[in-house]
């Protein structure tokens, strides 16, 4: 069969059929004859076809039904419904419930034909790499901002791309600000779940009394202010995903109604009696040590057992500090543009800075300390006196935290630093260089030309 140009036709007429197949493969199709709904889904299940020309009436059936059975089992195929001038109306349904490309009525010409099937072939190509496009647009707005070097983010972001595609419920742990929900994010958009909702719930934002209500939805009447029917959260996550922020601040009787409904995948508003059936795959994170919040009482056990499937620890900054160069580069790129400074770099003591301090506040606290510097700067480096009052009071004795090797300087030394290094980490393997940078590899290359850095160590 020639690749992406098999055709199906599907019809009981032999004068049809055999006019179709000269037309066709004349043009270089390979074309597959069937002449009843059975013997076309049979002729599927053995060749691959990229659109079919069905006849509306057929012995054991009509092309409507085929239609949405081929449809179904390959959505990206396209199909032409073929029908006689008295069952136009009919067809035309085809083209709204049942997906069919077009309608042609009899009798036609083969350039008609030839006409109809090279644009449905370019429609479904176009609708392939537009699906692709989102794809890929939906990976890079999910990882854009998971800049990162460490090895221990290597490792998270592994373990991202490993867990992504399943169902399985994940637990993410770590400090406040180290990027839980960006990583939550990327299990979402990384997901087969991506086309549905994503819901996101902050446990600790809300009263411990309006988060059941928040979850569960409730009726009209159902308790004092309940003035209208309200819609839960866990119904408006249905086919998508559910991101459960600080799960370990939700009151423990609530937290065993979660596991019910995790269980038994049915959720019934606040004062009603109707169930409604959920499906959504849970994320949840903490700030918090599970073992800690067990311990204390403020997690159920046999509910932890139910959202840990898979558990992913997110370190604090100060344990990944060879992504705070990135870090820097990306943050003072990003607020540069947005509030129009014509900032393009740091003074060395103000990078400094930077690089030895702490960060209790993790990647959150970098992020509002180069904004809050941007802001107020008044030429084209960051100084020291540009930087928050906690970072100006930063003593040279914090200097013994960082390594040495971490760069400090420009950005676009700093830049340079970082590519050298993840280059001499993986033995200038340029594609695991790029990963470890959080790049993608063409981007690599064209850094490198630009700080004159060589294909090959010298």
């Amino acid at each position: 069969m020639k690749l992406g140009r098999t055709i199906l036709v599907v019809d009981d007429e032999p004068t049809i059929v055999d006019g179709l197949r000269m037309t066709l493969e004349a043009e270089d199709y390979a074309v597959r004859i069937a002449g009843s709904v059975q013997t076309a889904l049979a002729a599927l299940a053995q060749t691959e076809a990229q659109a079919a020309i069905v006849d509306l009436m057929l012995p054991d059936g009509d092309g409507i039904a085929l239609t949405r059975e081929l449809k179904q089992r390959d959505p990206s195929i396209e199909v032409i419904i073929v029908t006689a001038y008295g069952s136009v109306r009919k067809a035309m349904e085809a083209t709204k419930g049942a997906g069919a490309f077009y309608v042609l009525e009899k009798p036609f010409d083969s350039d008609e034909v030839l006409g109809l099937i090279k644009n449905a072939l370019e429609h479904r190509k176009l609708v392939a790499e537009n699906s692709d496009l989102r794809r890929r647009l939906a990976e890079q707005t999910a990882d854009s901002e998971i800049l990162f070097a460490a090895p221990s983010m290597r490792r998270v972001m592994e373990t991202v791309a490993s867990v992504a595609d399943a169902d399985a419920n994940v637990f993410l742990v770590g400090e406040s600000g180290t990027g839980k929900e960006l990583i939550a994010n990327a299990l979402h958009e990384r997901s087969p779940r991506r086309e549905g909702p994503w819901i996101k719930i902050n446990c600790a934002a809300l009263p411990k009394d309006l988060i059941e209500s928040e979850l569960f939805g409730h009726t009209k009447g159902s308790f004092t202010g309940a003035t209208a029917e309200k819609t839960g959260l866990l119904e408006e996550a249905h086919r998508g995903s559910l991101l459960l922020d600080e799960i370990t601040e939700m009151p423990v009787d609530l937290q065993a109604k979660l596991l019910r409904v995790l269980e038994e995948r049915v959720v019934r508003r606040i004062g009603g009696t109707r169930a409604v059936t959920v499906d959504f795959r849970l994320i949840s994170s903490t700030n918090r040590s599970a073992e800690a919040a067990l311990k204390d009482g403020q997690l159920r056990q046999d509910l932890y057992f139910r959202i840990n499937t898979v558990t992913i620890q997110v370190p604090p900054l100060r344990d990944r500090r060879d992504d705070i160069p990135l870090l820097i580069h990306a943050f003072v790129e990003r607020y540069s543009r947005k509030h129009a400074r014509p900032v393009e770099g740091l003074e060395p003591e103000a990078s400094r800075r930077l690089l030895h301090y702490p960060w209790p506040g993790n990647v959150r606290e970098l992020q509002h300390a180069i904004e809050h510097a941007v802001l107020v700067s008044r030429g084209k480096q960051l100084t020291v006196a540009d930087l928050p009052e906690s970072l100006q009071r930063t003593a040279g004795a914090a200097a013994a935290i960082v390594p040495s090797e971490v760069p400090s300087g420009s950005l676009e030394e700093i830049e340079r630093a970082s590519i050298l290094k993840a280059l001499e980490t993986t033995r200038w393997n340029k594609q695991a260089a790029a990963a470890l940078l959080g790049l993608r590899r063409p981007t690599l290359y064209s850094k490198m030309r630009k700080h004159g850095i060589p294909q090959r160590p010298t």
